[in-house]
């Protein structure tokens, strides 16, 4: 349905409060898709509860995904909650699929994590958390499966505490646990909940049993002293030793989940229709609604740097970010988070990024892959168009009288790549055409050609994540490919620091080329998710003008994706312009642009450059009788381990191992536990290779003699 909703009044705002705009994010198999697919049920948007394992669930609807079993494509779907409107996107959990939740976690203002209440917290569980902090996206914990063999509550609670450095505040406990799990006890009201009647429609109060009382008095005190620490008035109410009503724990609780102090933990089985109601409830009680967020932050233009912010309001003019293209035929759909004004449908915009207008021709509010067509979408909203023609993940729609252009989004770079050639030569066009199709699609892809080889080179966030694209250009696009072994994306750095001159001085019949730089080059720590180059310009007494100075910015730019050992792009390095001279009539930006290039390759040659290798944080859950083969085994990959834990008869293994290593690792896993372990690994960091390998590695590719 259309909102019609403008203006500024109260009656906006009313609607606005009513909206909650959050993900289902967690660790591959922890049930996020399970637990969306209850809640599109008992919000009524569907009939019937899809399965995975069936391959007939709402939000998993793409062709691989029911086949795997896993959530590959974040899909959204919207639902209605007690008067409330829930915008629901259900995220994947493997990480090769990682910028799914990144431009997930973007736009939204809420997120539900869901953790396997018999393993805690696992590896990409880190990750998703770790990607909420970043936007500072408030979180509501979710213990599910607690009737799996080995469910433990209070272990995965201390699981969040500790691996996360979280401060989860348990609002329910579980009634029993494994076969024994019946219900929960709401620790806010003290009450028990059963869930019966059809497919767990029927939610019923009861007293607390009498063997539970005593635990959840003891748990209700330290969730009115966790609530009582954010809350002044409330501590002082706490320490007379005053009980708390329901009505305070909630609004104190809520505003600590907001502003990030704490996180509910509710629990129960998705599988088994337990505990989605409730669960539900948390959402509209304790995540905010976009009113409750800060005004989203941006600059005028990418020439003017004000900073600006836009509230949201329908009144504002119009803000929002494309967060998702996907490429279908004829046109493509781009998903928007609208953060202010009204997006309408018809309407003609301002591309932020590219700084042209485009048009808003159709758009819909998204069920999944069903699509229900809408004339305007206020403040608040994500909803999906077709129509733009240049717009890529993380531009700015704005209103060209008024711009402002929002924060981009940050992707991670891909660390394996493999060669791809069409299996008919009538399709090298269709090819090439295809893999920009995809490269606009999803930002961790990357390709190119390689003229020595004469290969085209695809890259990626792991195995899995090229399995799925090589299958989309088979199967979508009707581009069959022969795929080669896969490659890991090594980078290059240095090792200290270094300086250098750049010349380029050119005399001709006509006007000369002359530009001389001198450039120092030194080595700063990998930040994960920031740029790892840094440029200062470090010039006095105006030796060489401004626009020369950018331009040899840009030629060191354009030296970075080119290495000096093997081709590799350089990471983790500073340069700094020391000194320059220009002539008079001679010099031009082209001029300092190459002389720029020239100074960095030499500089970074004298500078000790070294091969980087990406290395993985990899997570093994093996039975206790396995652990000395599993531990021997990651050693002899290269692997450090930093840490392991107990579960039950189960050892976590916690280490880092270089990517390199890794491949055909779950072959080999499987077979030396008889396939009783689990594992799952995620991109960590660089580190140089040692020096024998770097060798053996430039000699193959024939870098070296």
């Amino acid at each position: 349905m259309a909102s019609k909703s403008s203006g500024d009044s109260g009656i906006e705002g009313s609607h606005i409060s009513r909206v909650r705009n959050i993900g289902v994010a967690a660790h591959i198999d922890a049930g996020k898709t399970t637990t969306t697919e209850r809640i599109l049920f008992y919000t009524g948007r569907t009939h019937k509860i899809g399965e995975v394992d069936d391959g007939t669930t709402t939000t998993d609807f793409d062709e691989q995904e029911q086949e795997r079993g896993i959530t590959i494509f974040s899909a959204a779907v919207t639902c209605p909650w007690r008067d409330h409107q829930i915008n629901l996107i259900d995220t994947p959990g493997h990480v090769d699929f990682t910028a799914e939740v990144e431009r997930s976690l973007r736009v939204l203002d809420g997120a539900i994590i869901v953790f396997d209440a018999k393993e805690g917290v696992e590896a990409q569980s880190e990750t998703v958390w770790r990607q909420a902090r970043k936007y500072r996206v408030p979180a509501i914990c979710f213990i599910n499966k607690m009737d799996k063999i080995g469910a433990d509550f209070e272990m995965s609670v201390a699981s969040i505490q500790k691996r996360l450095e979280a401060h989860p505040v348990p609002v329910q406990l579980p009634i029993g646990a494994e076969s024994t799990f019946s219900g929960v006890i709401d620790l806010i009201r003290m009450k028990a909940l059963r869930f019966g009647g059809n497919q767990g429609t029927q939610v019923t109060e009861e007293e607390i049993p009498a063997a539970l009382i005593e635990p959840a008095r003891q748990m209700r005190h330290h969730l009115e002293e966790k609530v009582a620490e954010t809350d002044d008035a409330l501590m002082q109410k706490y320490l007379d030793e005053s009980p708390l009503t329901e009505e305070e724990i909630k609004r104190a609780l809520r505003k600590a989940t907001i502003s990030g102090s704490l996180q509910p933990v509710f629990c129960g089985s998705a599988l088994k229709n337990t505990g989605v109601q409730p669960l539900l409830d948390g959402v509209l009680a304790f995540l905010p609604s976009p009113l409750d967020r800060p005004p989203v932050e941006g600059v005028r233009s990418l020439k003017d740097a004000t900073r600006i912010t836009r509230a949201p309001r329908t009144s504002e003019p119009l803000s929002a970010l494309v967060f998702k293209i996907v490429a279908e035929k004829p046109l493509d759909l781009f998903y928007v988070r609208v953060y202010s004004g009204v997006l309408k449908s018809g309407m003609r915009v301002f591309n932020a990024n590219t700084e042209s207008k485009e048009n808003i021709s159709r758009m819909f509010r998204m069920f999944a892959k069903r699509r229900e067509q809408i004339d305007e979408a206020p403040a608040g909203e994500i909803v999906a168009c077709v129509g733009l023609k240049d717009a890529l993940t993380g531009n700015t729609l704005c209103d060209a009288k008024d711009p402002a252009l929002l924060e981009k989004i940050e992707f991670p770079t891909p660390v394996i790549s493999v060669s791809v050639e069409p299996k008919n030569t009538k399709d090298k066009d269709a090819l090439l055409e295809t893999l920009g199709k995809l490269a606009r699609q999803d930002p961790t892809f990357k390709h190119h050609f390689n003229a020595e080889t004469g290969q085209t080179i695809i890259s990626g966030m792991g195995e899995l994540h090229l399995e799925v694209l090589t299958y989309k250009l088979e199967h979508d696009f009707g581009v069959p490919v022969n795929v080669g072994k896969p490659l890991v994306a090594y980078r290059e750095a240095i090792s200290h620091a270094a300086e250098a001159e750049g010349r380029f001085i050119r005399q001709t019949g006509g006007r000369g080329q002359y530009a001389v730089v001198r450039l120092r080059v030194e080595p700063i720590p990998f930040e994960k998710g920031k740029e790892q180059f840094e440029f200062y310009d470090a010039i006095r007494g105006g030796a060489i003008r401004p626009e020369f100075i950018a331009a040899v910015e840009r030629g060191v730019r354009d030296a970075l994706p080119m290495g000096v050992l093997a081709g590799y792009e350089i990471l983790n390095v500073r340069a700094t312009l020391l000194d320059g001279q220009e002539h008079e009539v001679d010099s031009s930006e082209l001029a300092f642009e190459n002389a720029g290039r020239i100074a960095f390759e030499e500089a970074v040659k004298a500078a000790g450059p070294v091969m980087l290798e990406p290395v993985m944080k990899l997570q093994v859950s093996v039975p206790d009788d396995y652990f000395g083969m599993v531990s021997g085994d990651l050693s002899a990959r290269r692997g450090i381990i930093e840490d392991t834990e107990s579960r039950g008869q189960y050892r976590v293994i916690h280490a880092k191992v270089p990517l390199a290593e890794m491949f055909q690792y779950a072959t080999k896993l499987r077979t030396l536990t008889q396939g009783r372990s689990s594992w799952s690994m995620e991109p960590y960091t660089y580190e140089p290779m040692p020096l024998n390998l770097q060798q053996e590695l430039l000699r193959k590719h024939g870098y070296i003699d």
